[in-house]
């Protein structure tokens, strides 16, 4: 509730922003959250925002449930979710329906993150250009 009424006072105040000004607040609010992470997530969550900005630069970050996010239109694209939050042994990188990922029938939507290797990072590179296609 507490994050609700923080996150209504945010969007109130940033009624008459210009949209860059918008949008330079919502990544200053993803990189705060991604600095309160542990570090294992932290780090993934850095990185994977490196990622989006060089592979998929039209995505604008945002939070989404609390979690880093990477919208086109406002419409959320993909997000990270922290293994901390969720007690989970590894973190995830998930794709929403807006994400041009389809592959005949049945394509993946979530990827488990436990480190970010070379070639980890170039398929997620490939993944965001697609999605963001």
């Amino acid at each position: 509730m507490k994050d609700h009424a923080r996150a209504e006072k945010k969007t109130a105040a940033r009624r008459g922003l210009s949209r860059a000004e918008k949008e330079a607040a919502a990544e200053q609010d993803v990189l705060a959250k991604m600095a309160e992470m542990p570090d294992a997530d932290r780090i993934l969550a850095e990185r994977i925002h490196e990622i989006v900005k060089t592979a998929a630069p039209d995505l604008a970050p945002k939070l989404w449930y609390g979690m880093p996010a990477y919208a086109r239109d406002g419409k959320v694209v993909c997000h990270f979710q922290s293994a901390d939050k969720f007690k989970s042994r590894y973190a995830t990188l998930g794709f929403s329906d807006q994400a041009a990922l389809d592959d005949g029938t049945m394509w993946p939507t979530s990827y488990a993150l436990s480190e970010l290797t070379a070639p980890t990072q170039e398929h997620i590179s490939t993944l965001l250009k697609k999605a963001a296609s």
